[in-house]
């Protein structure tokens, strides 16, 4: 299904959509038009760049199910989205930041680089309790400020309840913060049922975009709490009017985007998108979820030989499936599937398997193999 989306050489195996993805085939054509029009005729046609830019907006508006696209921003990548939000925060001595000690570093040195300002940070054991929200919760009390979780692990592919955690946070008063990179493009997401005060995430793994690009949401309700740290026309409200001497910020999250959007990475995404639309996150997630269970059965009766890492509960997983060999290092076995055409990642002291929804099933078979061999 949607293969010839996918025209990538026959060697290749690759099972590596939760590092980088690779483009759709009608990605890589926005773009060369996008270039040629840029050849032919500079920025002759920026009005029709900028509706494009309005129809993403929209686009990541509808994936997270936000009120509006005005809560959705277009900034670099995920670390800026977070970073906009950890020093937007009015601060005091004595906050803290729950965050779990399984994050990729982003969600990790970002509010650790916070202790400056008296703010400490809690990394929350996911083994100690029954359940990953159980201990994620007994972290909270009257000194957290914010919650800030990865939706999916970016190491052993730990789904989280999003939304219990977010009615543990309104029920205390704490902000809610969701590094969704790993679920946006794979996962069905909901910005209402988790309660999310703040989502972000890049466009260039499960969205199958550019690298450069980002959806930051922000709740209209909390946009007038972030400070801004940086300055520039494309935030103000009359963005083009140039001659205007006073101004004031846009009303909008464009208020985070302080200069000249990137148009290329926008095309770019937009053209990603309208194939996520196309298939409908519904099915696109039906389909990863078949696929990593696929795998998951796989190694599971091969537990003389590999040790999953990742949940194999259905509802505590996503795209990503992380496993060990029990015999061999899994530096080893990396190479040896490298060396095999399998793109595939070393995270988490295991190997890191992530096929999206258009993987082959025979391809996925193929690289599996290559473990039994």
């Amino acid at each position: 299904m949607y293969e010839s989306e996918f025209p990538l050489d026959d060697s290749v195996i690759y099972l590596n959509h939760a590092a980088v993805s690779p483009w759709p085939e009608r990605t890589a054509t926005a773009v060369k038009h996008f270039a040629d029009e840029n050849v032919a005729f500079g920025s002759k046609n920026y009005p029709q760049w900028m509706q494009v830019e309005s129809r993403l907006r929209k686009q990541l508006q509808q994936l997270v199910n936000a009120d509006s696209s005005d809560e959705i921003a277009l900034l670099k990548n995920t670390s800026e989205a977070l970073s906009v939000v950890a020093y937007g925060l009015p601060w005091k001595p004595g906050d803290k930041v729950v965050i779990t000690n399984q994050e990729f570093p982003s969600n990790r040195v970002i509010w650790e680089s916070l202790e400056k300002l008296g703010v400490s940070t809690c990394p929350a054991d996911l083994s100690q309790h029954d359940t990953p929200e159980t201990a994620i919760i007994e972290c909270l009390d009257e000194n957290t400020r914010l919650l800030s979780v990865s939706s999916v692990q970016y190491g052993t592919g730990l789904k989280l309840d999003l939304p219990r955690l977010g009615a543990a946070c309104r029920d205390r008063d704490i902000l809610f913060c969701v590094d969704a990179i790993q679920s946006l493009g794979a996962e069905v997401f909901d910005v209402q049922a988790c309660q999310a005060d703040f989502v972000m995430a890049d466009g260039h793994k499960w969205m199958m975009g550019p690298e450069g690009i980002a959806l930051f949401y922000c709740r209209r309700s909390r946009m007038e709490q972030l400070d801004l740290k940086q300055y520039g026309w494309h935030m103000l409200e009359d963005a083009l009017d140039f001659d205007n001497q006073s101004w004031r910020i846009a009303s909008s999250a464009r208020r985070f985007e302080c200069g000249s959007p990137n148009m290329t990475g926008v095309h770019a995404l937009h053209a990603s998108m309208t194939l996520i639309d196309e298939v409908g996150m519904p099915t696109i997630e039906q389909l990863v979820r078949e696929n990593t269970r696929f795998i998951i059965d796989f190694i599971t009766q091969r537990d003389d030989r590999y040790q999953l890492l990742t949940p194999i509960a259905e509802h505590q997983h996503a795209g990503i499936v992380s496993f060990r060999p029990l015999a061999e290092p899994p530096e080893s076995l990396f190479e040896l599937l490298s060396q095999a055409h399998v793109a595939c990642a070393l995270r988490g002291g295991g190997i890191r398997l992530s096929p999206h929804f258009y993987t082959p099933r025979n391809k996925l078979f193929k690289a599996l193999e290559r473990l039994d061999d």
